[in-house]
């Protein structure tokens, strides 16, 4: 008896503890699953975002719904790349059954693992290509303007937006505002003056998140200049094109912690879910075959 057991420890002992065949091939399997999924939530508009609040899927909706798509991609995947490590695996001989269940528990946590840096590195422009909801019949010319764009371009619009139709069309070979402001020649270039004040935009954001109070009432000036109103008027306009500036990078902000958040928890409950479905596909591995039915291992 003592021989026997003795013999049976030589063999465990020979062999290997992990197969890394069956983890590289339940990798493989997870990643290609993930892939299949991000592209059919692509193709659901998960990643579509409308700057309209009446169109499409707005940002709230979209956070929330990908988070969760996430979690339920990472669940089936890592469940899938688990099971298939574990039921792969070659069947260790004399192995305690707990030493079984933790051998495969370790198999699924380390094909999630594998899986998941294969799809950081190898899959990332892939899926990243997915995940932004880019079709390939896009136009290059399309694709180009829209990379192309200035987020700064837009708020410095908002700034010297004319304050009526009516002004433009009642002085069109002066720019608005150069007679009342007949002291103060400034903002009589428009492309001048467009230039110079995204310029200030884009270095004051890009530091501070604000404008300095020289720039700030500078800006001012060149607003009233160019679009008629009154210094009071461009003050306000600058104040509240500042503060839609400010709230839109929180905004962006707390979307991303959001989105740190939900992947997190995709993260974790794929390793749960790899884990407890290489358990399951161990058990079978090594169960027994009753004419076609198969009974599991005890675990």
């Amino acid at each position: 008896m003592e021989n026997d057991l003795r013999g049976a420890s030589i063999v465990v002992d020979a062999q290997s503890a992990v197969s890394w065949s069956a983890i590289a091939a339940g990798a493989v399997g997870a990643s290609a699953l993930a892939l299949l999924l991000i592209a059919f939530g692509a193709g659901l508009g998960l990643s579509a975002v409308s700057p309209w609040s009446n169109s499409g899927i707005s940002a709230s909706t979209f956070k929330t719904g990908t988070g969760i798509y996430l979690v339920i991609v990472a669940v089936m995947s890592s469940a899938v790349g688990g099971y298939l490590a574990a039921r792969l695996r070659s069947k260790w001989v004399g192995a305690h059954a707990h030493e079984v269940f933790f051998r495969d528990t370790a198999h699924g946590f380390i094909a999630w693992a594998f899986a998941t840096l294969l799809s950081a590195s190898a899959l990332s422009s892939v899926t990243a290509y997915l995940a932004n909801g880019t079709a390939a019949g896009v136009a290059s010319m399309a694709s180009s303007a829209t990379r192309s764009v200035n987020p700064a371009d837009i708020y410095v619009d908002k700034l010297f937006r004319p304050a009526a139709a009516a002004q433009q069309a009642s002085a069109p070979s002066s720019p608005p505002g150069a007679g009342n402001n007949p002291a103060t020649p400034i903002g009589t270039n428009p492309t001048q003056s467009r230039a110079e004040v995204l310029r200030l935009w884009s270095a004051s954001f890009r530091d501070n998140q604000d404008l300095s109070t020289t720039d700030k009432t500078y800006v001012a000036q060149v607003v009233a200049a160019r679009t008629g109103m009154s210094q009071a008027d461009a003050e306000k306009r600058v104040n509240d094109v500042i503060t839609e500036a400010k709230t839109a990078a929180d905004d962006a902000r707390k979307g991303a912690a959001k989105l740190s958040f939900w992947l997190t928890a995709a993260m974790l409950f794929g390793a749960f879910a790899a884990s407890l479905a290489a358990v399951e596909g161990g058990s079978l591995r090594d169960g027994t075959w009753n004419d076609r039915v198969l009974t599991p291992r005890p675990i």
